[in-house]
């Protein structure tokens, strides 16, 4: 399984976050699973830690990407182009540009975000509720 996982479903990975469902979390800890994380994600957590919106290491949270396995992505003009095409449920950029990527590259993206399915049927929830 190819996996991309949504900004704040790698935050809670690497805090260990009990929001974390058992069945994102075990499939995310699958050695036999391909595990992405957007280096729009990361951009995100920028952004917010700069605003004071989100208390997060920047550098340790780009470490943690090694450390599991985990495959960054870069954005592709394929992806951008994707994002055009998206019907607008949802107004977050970063949210859109992940929304693209997953479809482009054919990934599962693993959110908790409830406007996502109008977009994706290829989609894993990541809590409990």
């Amino acid at each position: 399984m190819r996996l991309l996982l949504d900004t704040h479903t790698y935050l809670w990975w690497e805090s260990d976050s009990p929001r974390l469902a058992g069945a994102a979390r075990d499939a995310i800890a699958d050695p036999q699973n391909e595990i992405c994380v957007s280096i729009v994600s990361l951009w995100e957590v920028a952004i917010k830690v700069r605003l004071g919106k989100l208390d997060a290491d920047l550098a340790q949270l780009m470490e943690g990407l090694g450390e599991n396995g985990f495959k960054l992505l870069a954005v592709q003009p394929r992806h951008v182009l994707e994002t055009v095409r998206l019907p607008l449920h949802h107004k977050d950029p970063f949210d859109r540009l992940l929304i693209a990527t997953a479809r482009v590259e054919g990934l599962t993206l693993v959110s908790d975000d409830a406007r996502l399915p109008l977009y994706l049927a290829d989609l894993m929830p990541c809590s409990g509720r």
